[in-house]
């Protein structure tokens, strides 16, 4: 068997000011997103915020820099999992 060659993971960090603004680093794909909850992938996991008056002032997938402003009520990690597909998430 051959043993594939993985690519370092990219750092990650969060910066939340006063419940008012997140800074995020790392950040290697994006979600959905509104007004209530942002969905960011990172290589440590996925990334929800939720809250309300979300806005992503600033994204950049050049440098995986995401800024987010509005009231931040919670940031929840789940792990990163292959995705199957719809009928995969259904029937799990």
């Amino acid at each position: 068997m051959r043993e594939e060659k993985q690519r370092p993971k990219i750092p990650h960090s969060i910066i939340i000011e006063n419940r008012n603004a997140i800074s995020l680093t790392g950040i290697t794909k994006m979600g959905s997103f509104d007004e209530q909850s942002v969905v960011a992938f990172t290589d440590y996991g996925e990334m929800h915020i939720r809250g309300s008056r979300l806005h992503i002032s600033k994204l950049s997938l050049d440098t995986n820099e995401v800024d987010i402003d509005g009231e931040v009520e919670a940031v929840i990690y789940t792990q990163n999992k292959n995705s199957g597909g719809f009928f995969s998430k259904l029937f799990k």
